[in-house]
């Protein structure tokens, strides 16, 4: 190649590597923007049958919007009404949404499809917002609406997802024969609306519906009624509305004129039926020397046992749960415990098929778990290992037994080393007793440094068939001493106790803080007063006396309350009736959190009356959070932001 070629192509390739370079430098500098984000929400352009049309007579809707879209839960969010038994067809095409019915349509009625917040573009989630289809089968549309809340009736907490119904028949027995007439479902805050309602009266229900028919028909439905019928009415009204020019300043504040629907503050307290109808769930000989026995409720009479391979005359200890929905039965006899399979019948009350209660007797085995001979070799495993270690004891010229020890009777403590003035000491045996020697029971007081003798009482706890309890006249600041000889107590199978000593001390007065609470706006002379913890636990309980209740020896700490009308007085909450026509027992919550101090002496006024249930109970200790609302994400103003420009919202 001569030097003017090899010069021509050094500067064609010079031009290349700089043209390439330009042309990377322009696109770095010049890369072109992708544009505004869509955070317009879908809308509709129309519908077949149209939005509000009458006279209709198709099962088939087709919802056309003006970009894709897409249906978020539908199956929960998404409620037609009148409910329909058959579940209809829900689903996203494109542009639409095409909804078939499945159940035949009824003549005259307004049928509504609530979408809440289910439907949002397909590209960005930005959510339609609560958005309402209706048709009528007849010449006009039901517009009326009404609305409320749904609580837990035990403790205020808002319920999601329970059905609510109207029932325009008024009998008390329509909830349990016929579907609901209107439904709507509950949101995160247990809110409902109740759409396309005609002119009348109606009574509000709400239902954890188990099998899906729209009416209450079993036990084990959460449920809510209400006493009082309700009138859905209407009439003109105005909100003020903020208009937000970004996330921080307000561009303006409007009133702007709407139709209130009424009534709009309904409240039903939902509850759970005691289970009644009896079943044997199942027994079990989940340790040797016992048989449980479970049923799914109580009874006021004991089942008979009647042994086939052994006498159950005097074979057991019975230990029975309060309400005998639980049977222990101890086997008194080691021959008996050694026994792999106990064959007996057990003749109890059940519920027939037409919900009364019956006398049943079924033939029935108790097998051990672990059977005697591998118990046998398990025990043996453990005398060698025991020997071992004596024999290695003794060449060591350490202190050893000849005898291998019994293990001793393990009587266990269910307080601690620390006692409040007006708490007492439980003991617990993990076996029923045959002695207790209260004379070999010793309490002492410690005062300056001297210890005295101190009265107590010592006896079985009633309706603990393993459970004592210790009382004495706890004084504040004072040390105590807990000693019980060895031997003191004697199991069924002759295990004794270990000697045992626990000190204790009583806290001093100044650690703690006292609260009364004067309660006006209820003249229910049954109230129990809760005192409860951040977790919404019962810390002290106490029933009102004239309008007051008091709680002493409280320790330091933020607490709430809640009180409940204890219409039977057995000092704990019970539930409902649909059947008996009873509510359960109303409760209400102190509205505010209450802080506690050590040496401080606290008053505080409760106006029951002062607030509606559903805003009674503090965020701070409800549970059921509301869920975030699906909104705009501002991703344009954010964007501006970022790029030193106005955003206009265009």
């Amino acid at each position: 190649m001569t030097a003017r070629r090899r010069l021509a192509a050094l500067i064609a390739s010079a031009a290349a590597v700089l043209l390439v370079a330009a042309v990377s430098s322009c696109a770095r500098m010049g890369q072109p923007d992708g544009g505004w984000y869509d955070e317009t929400p879908p809308r509709v352009l129309h519908a077949t049958p149209a939005d509000g049309a009458t006279g209709v007579n198709t099962q088939k809707i087709s919802i056309h919007f003006d970009e894709y879209v897409k249906l978020d839960d539908a199956a929960t969010k998404v409620v037609v009404s009148p409910p329909q038994i058959e579940m209809p067809e829900i689903r996203t095409a494109g542009k639409e949404i095409k909804v078939e019915l499945k159940d035949s349509l009824k003549p005259g009625m307004t049928y509504t499809i609530d979408f809440s917040d289910a439907v949002t573009d397909n590209n960005e989630g930005n959510p339609m917002g609560n958005y309402t289809y209706s048709f009528s089968t007849g010449g006009q549309i039901d517009t009326l609406e009404v609305s409320g809340t749904v609580l837990d009736a035990s403790n205020l907490e808002p319920i999601k997802g329970i059905l609510v119904g109207l029932y325009s028949d008024l009998s008390d027995t329509a909830f349990t024969t016929k579907p609901m007439l209107r439904v709507s479902r509950t949101d995160s805050r247990g809110r409902f609306i109740v759409r396309g309602v005609a002119p009348g009266a109606y009574r509000a229900y709400a239902l954890q519906d188990m099998d899906g028919n729209y009416l209450y028909s079993q036990k084990s439905e959460m449920l809510a009624f209400s006493h009082d019928s309700i009138v859905p009415w209407c009439g003109p009204d105005t909100r003020q509305d903020t208009v937000w020019r970004d996330s921080l300043r307000i561009d303006s504040i409007t009133r702007t004129p709407y139709i209130h629907f009424y009534p709009d503050d309904i409240v039903l307290r939902a509850f759970t039926a005691m289970q009644t109808d009896r079943y044997l769930l199942k027994t079990e000989r989940k340790d040797v020397d016992r048989i449980g026995i479970y049923f799914t409720s109580g009874s006021d009479t004991l089942p008979t046992l009647r042994g086939l391979n052994f006498d159950a005359s005097t074979a057991f200890v019975v230990e029975p749960s309060e309400h005998n929905d639980t049977i222990v039965y101890w086997l008194r006899d080691t021959a008996l415990v050694n026994k792999d399979t106990l064959e007996y019948e057990l003749t109890y009350m059940t519920t027939d098929t037409t919900g009364l209660l019956v006398e049943r007797t079924d033939t029935l085995q108790a097998m051990a778990r672990v059977p005697y001979e591998k118990r046998m070799k398990e025990l043996e495993k453990q005398r060698e290992k025991w020997q071992k270690d004596m024999e290695k004891a003794k060449e060591k010229g350490e202190p050893y037994d000849s005898v291998m020890p019994v293990e001793p009777l393990d009587i266990r403590m269910k307080s601690g080393n620390t006692l409040d003035p007006d708490k007492n000491v439980i003991l617990e045996s993990p076996s029923p007793l045959a002695r207790c020697d209260t004379a070999a029971i010793h309490l002492y007081s410690k005062i300056d440094t001297l210890w005295y003798r101190s009265r107590f009482e010592f006896k079985p706890i009633e309706g603990k068939l393993r459970q004592y309890i210790l009382r004495a006249e706890w004084r504040p600041g004072v040390e105590y001493s807990l000693e019980i000889d060895s031997a003191a107590f004697e199991d069924i199978y002759g295990r004794v106790s270990a000697p045992i000593k626990l000190g204790l001390k009583v806290r001093p007065m100044d650690d703690y803080s006292s609260l009364t609470v004067n309660i006006t706006g209820c003249n229910d002379t049954t109230l129990v007063v809760q005192l409860l913890n951040g977790s919404d636990a019962v810390v002290k309980q106490v029933k009102a006396e004239g309008g007051s209740a008091a709680f002493f020896y409280v320790m330091p700490g933020t607490y709430y309350l809640r009180a409940f009308a204890d219409s039977n007085g057995n000092g704990k909450w019970d539930t409902g009736d649909f059947y008996a026509n009873r509510q359960a027992e109303t409760v209400s919550y102190y509205t505010k959190e209450v802080e506690c101090k050590a040496k401080w002496d606290i008053t505080i006024g409760w106006n029951m009356a002062g607030r509606p249930a559903d805003k009674q109970k503090p965020a701070d200790i409800t549970k059921q959070k509301p869920d975030k609302e699906k909104g705009r994400s501002n991703r344009n103003a954010n964007r501006a932001k970022e790029l030193g420009i106005e955003y206009t919202g265009q």
